[in-house]
C-alpha cells in the first residue's frame, strides 16, 4: 500500500470515519425530507454508490497493475472473511477474489439507483417512471452479471483449485470456504432477482389487465 496518500492511517478507522462522514452527509442534507421510514435505506445506497462502483475500477486496475497488490474491501462478514485470509494468511488468491469483487459490484450503480426510486415509487412520480424504465434492463443485467458471469467464473476458479496447483500457497479448506461463500452468495442473488422478476410480471400483468 506504498502508494495510499493515506499509509500512515491505519486502514479500518480511515474507511470507517468516512462512510460516517458521508452517512451524516445522506441523512442530514440529501435525504433530510424523506420519509424516516425510506430514509436510513436511502442512505445505505448513497454509501454504496461511493464505495461499490469506484470499487469495480479499482479492482479491476489492481489486477491488470499489480496481482500481488490486493484491496482490502469490508463489505459483509463472510466477504470479509474471504478478504482477510487472502490478504493476511495465505497472501495469494487476489486475481479470483478481485475478479469475483468486479462481478458482485459491476451492478451496484444501477442497483442502488434502482432502489432508492423503488423506495420512492409511490409518492414521487418521477421515482415512479424511473422505477418503471429502469427495472427490466437492470434485473437483465444483474441476471446475466448474477445468472451466468458469476457462476461461469466460480466453475473455473473450482476447476484450478480443484487441480492441485495452488495447494502449496492457499491450504484446501480455505479455498473450499471461498467457495462455499461465493456460491451462497450467487445462489442468494439469484433467488433475489428470480423473485424480483416474478413481481415484474405480476405487475405488468396486473396493468394489462386494468386495461382491457
Amino acid at each position: 500500500m506504498e502508494n495510499f496518500p493515506f499509509s500512515s492511517i491505519p486502514n479500518l478507522p480511515l474507511f470507517f470515519s468516512m462512510f460516517l462522514i458521508l452517512y451524516s452527509i445522506a441523512y442530514s442534507i440529501v435525504f433530510r425530507n424523506w420519509s424516516p421510514k425510506i430514509r436510513p435505506e436511502a442512505c445505505s445506497c448513497f454509501i454504496s454508490l461511493f464505495h461499490g462502483t469506484p470499487a469495480v475500477f479499482l479492482a479491476t486496475f489492481a489486477i491488470f497493475s499489480d496481482q500481488n497488490h490486493v484491496l482490502f474491501i469490508g463489505h459483509h462478514l463472510a466477504t470479509l472473511f474471504v478478504f482477510i485470509t487472502c490478504r493476511h494468511v495465505v497472501f495469494h488468491g487476489s486475481y479470483a477474489i478481485l475478479t469475483l469483487l468486479i462481478l458482485a459490484e459491476v451492478t451496484s450503480f444501477c442497483q442502488n439507483v434502482w432502489t432508492l426510486a423503488t423506495a420512492r415509487r409511490h409518492d414521487n412520480q418521477l421515482a415512479a417512471k424511473v422505477y418503471s424504465n429502469l427495472s427490466p434492463y437492470f434485473y437483465a443485467f444483474y441476471s446475466v452479471v448474477r445468472g451466468i458471469f458469476g457462476p461461469f467464473f466460480l466453475y473455473q476458479m473450482g476447476v484450478f483449485y480443484s487441480s492441485g496447483v495452488a495447494d502449496n500457497v492457499i491450504p484446501r479448506w480455505l479455498w473450499v470456504s471461498w467457495m462455499c461463500v461465493v456460491i451462497t452468495a450467487i445462489g442468494v442473488s439469484i433467488l433475489w432477482i428470480s423473485n424480483l422478476w416474478v413481481e415484474l410480471f405480476k405487475e405488468k400483468k396486473a396493468k394489462l389487465e386494468k386495461e382491457l
